[in-house]
C-alpha cells in the first residue's frame, strides 16, 4: 500500500483529481494490485483486508427510504449466536444499506450499544464487547472509545472487582463514564416464591473516570427496591440466579442526577447522583405517580430526558406479551400533582413486537430514529409518526440499539484492492476503503507493467467507501494490464 504523494506517478491521478476538491496530495489514498490470473480468483499476493470478514458485513435490506430523513449514518451491530463462523460487530451504513465501515469482532464475543458520543470536545465511536457466562440477557466485557481514525484511544472496565455490562455505555461531559453491573449475590428468595438458599443479581450502576478508571459512584438497587417490586417470577431452581431489577440504562436527568431503568420491575428511578437516595419512581407496584390513560409500560427499555418535565422511553410489552405491539411514548410527569400523562407514542406499522432489547433517539430535525431490538428492524420517523426510513439486519441476528450520527472519518490504513484478469480479457477491480466517510471519487489508472503505468480506466465519482468496478469491466477494456491502482479521492 502507497500513499499518493510517495508514488512514482502523481501526475497522472491528479489530473484525474482536477474538481474534485482535492488541495493537498494526502487527500488521495492509494491501494495497488495486479491483474494476473483467470476467472474470479484473486491473484496470489493481492492485500486484502485485516480478515476476509472484513469484506462480508451482515448485509442490511433496506425497506423503506423516504425524503425527510435527518443527515448522518447509521450505526448498529448486528449480533447472533456466538459460532466460529459466525460474523458480527460494530457497523456503519449509509440510507441505501451500504457498508461504511465494519469491525468483525473474535469467535464468541458480541457487541451492544454502538454509537457516536463525544469525548474531550471530540466525536469518538463507543461499543461494549464482550460475552455472556452467567446467563441470556447480560453480559461481561469492556467498554471501547474509538477516534475518527478509528484508533482505540480509551477503554472502560467496571470496578471493585465487577465486569461491565452489554446494556449501558454512556460517556459524560465530565469525562466520565456510565455503565451497568449484573452481581450475583446469596438471597433468600423464599417471601416472593423461591429457594430461601438462592440468588440475585444485584442491579448496579458505576459512574467511572475514564481517564483513571476510578469509579467515582456506585449505586446497588438491592439497596432500595424490593425482590417483591419485581414483575418477573422467581426462578423454581436453587442454582438459577433471580434477574429480579434488569436494569437495562441509565442516562442522565435534566437537572444532573440519573434516571435508571429495570425491566422487569416495569419502572424507571430517579437516582440523586452523590447521595444514590431514590428521588421518585415511575410506574411499577410502587409508583410516585399516578399513571393515565396509555401511560403504563412493560418490559421497557431506555428512558431518556426530553426536558425537565418530559421522558421518552421504548415500551417493549414484551416478553412474555402484555400489549401485542412495541412503541415508543413520551411521558409528562407533574412532580406537584404527581401524575403522568402520555404526550405522543409512535407504533410500527407493521406493528412490531420486540421481546428484548430496543431504544429510541431525538434527531436534530425533529425526527425519532428507534432500535426495535429483537426484531432486527430500524426505523426513523417524522414529527407526526410517519414512516420515513425502515430496514433489517438478516434473518438470526438481531441489534441491541441502533442510532443515526454525523460522522467525518479517515482511517489511517490505505484502502485494499483486488484485480483477476476475466475470461474474456477483461479485468475486474474491486476496491473498499474501511471507514472512509469523505470519498468523493474513485480512479482506476493502469498499464501494460508497473513502470508503464499511463492510462485512466475507470473515474467514478461515488460516495461510496468501496467500488466494484466488475460492471464497467467494458471500460476497463481488453488489453493486457499488468499493473492496476485505484485511487479513493476525497472532498
Amino acid at each position: 500500500m502507497q500513499k499518493f504523494g510517495s508514488h512514482r506517478y502523481p501526475r497522472l491521478l491528479r489530473r484525474a483529481a482536477v474538481g474534485a476538491g482535492v488541495v493537498a496530495l494526502g487527500a488521495v489514498a492509494l491501494a495497488s494490485t495486479l491483474a494476473h490470473g483467470h476467472g474470479h480468483e484473486p491473484a496470489p499476493g493481492v492485500p486484502l483486508a485485516s480478515s476476509a470478514a472484513d469484506l462480508t458485513p451482515p448485509p442490511i435490506t433496506v425497506l423503506r427510504a423516504r425524503r425527510g430523513t435527518d443527515r448522518g449514518l447509521i450505526f448498529v451491530a448486528p449480533k447472533t449466536a456466538p459460532s466460529p463462523t459466525a460474523v458480527q460487530g460494530p457497523e456503519i451504513i449509509d440510507d441505501l444499506g451500504r457498508p461504511v465501515w465494519f469491525h468483525a469482532v473474535a469467535p464468541g464475543d458480541q457487541v451492544a450499544d454502538f454509537r457516536v458520543q463525544r469525548y474531550r470536545g471530540e466525536p469518538v465511536l463507543t461499543w461494549w464487547q464482550g460475552q455472556s457466562h452467567t446467563g441470556p440477557g447480560h453480559g461481561e466485557g469492556v467498554d471501547y472509545v474509538l477516534d475518527r481514525g478509528y484508533h482505540v484511544i480509551a477503554t472502560v472496565d467496571a470496578g471493585n472487582g465487577l465486569a461491565a455490562d452489554t446494556h449501558e455505555f454512556r460517556l459524560t461531559p465530565e469525562g466520565t463514564a456510565l455503565i451497568v453491573v449484573y452481581h450475583a449475590v446469596p438471597f433468600d428468595l423464599s417471601p416472593v416464591g423461591g429457594s430461601a438458599v438462592g440468588s440475585v443479581f444485584d442491579g448496579i450502576v458505576q459512574e467511572i473516570d475514564i481517564a483513571t478508571g476510578a469509579v467515582i459512584f456506585e449505586w446497588h438497587s438491592l439497596d432500595h427496591v424490593g425482590v417483591d417490586e419485581s414483575h418477573a417470577p422467581a426462578p423454581a431452581l436453587a442454582t438459577t440466579t433471580y434477574d429480579y431489577f434488569h436494569v437495562n440504562a441509565v442516562s442522565v436527568d435534566e437537572d444532573g442526577n440519573l434516571l435508571v431503568d429495570a425491566r422487569n420491575t416495569w419502572a424507571f428511578y430517579k437516582v440523586h447522583r452523590r447521595s444514590g437516595r431514590v428521588l421518585w419512581r415511575l410506574a411499577g407496584t410502587k409508583s410516585d405517580f399516578a399513571l393515565g390513560a396509555g401511560v403504563p409500560f412493560a418490559w421497557q427499555h431506555n428512558p431518556q430526558a426530553v426536558d425537565r418535565h418530559t421522558v421518552r422511553l421504548f415500551d417493549n410489552e414484551a416478553s412474555p406479551v402484555v400489549l401485542p405491539r412495541s412503541r415508543v411514548i413520551w411521558i409528562r410527569r407533574d412532580l406537584g400533582a404527581h401524575t403522568a400523562t402520555l404526550v405522543r407514542a409512535i407504533e410500527h406499522p407493521d406493528g412490531l413486537s420486540a421481546g428484548s432489547q430496543g431504544n429510541s433517539e431525538a434527531l436534530d430535525n425533529g425526527n425519532t430514529f428507534v432500535g426495535w431490538g429483537a426484531t432486527g428492524r430500524f426505523s426513523e420517523f417524522d414529527p407526526s409518526g410517519n414512516l420515513l426510513f425502515d430496514a433489517s439486519v438478516p434473518p438470526g441476528y438481531d441489534t441491541y440499539r441502533a442510532y443515526r450520527h454525523v460522522w467525518h472519518a479517515r482511517p489511517d490504513r490505505s484502502p485494499t484492492a483486488t484485480a483477476q484478469r476475466n475470461g474474456d480479457g477483461t479485468t475486474t477491480v474491486h476496491a473498499v476503503w474501511n471507514g472512509a466517510t469523505d470519498v468523493a471519487r474513485w480512479v482506476v489508472v493502469a498499464g501494460a507493467h508497473e513502470r508503464c503505468v499511463d492510462r485512466v480506466l475507470l473515474d467514478l465519482a461515488q460516495r461510496d467507501p468501496r467500488v466494484d468496478a466488475g460492471d464497467g469491466a467494458d471500460r476497463l477494456g481488453r488489453s493486457p494490464l499488468a499493473d492496476v491502482h485505484v485511487a479513493a479521492i476525497l472532498v
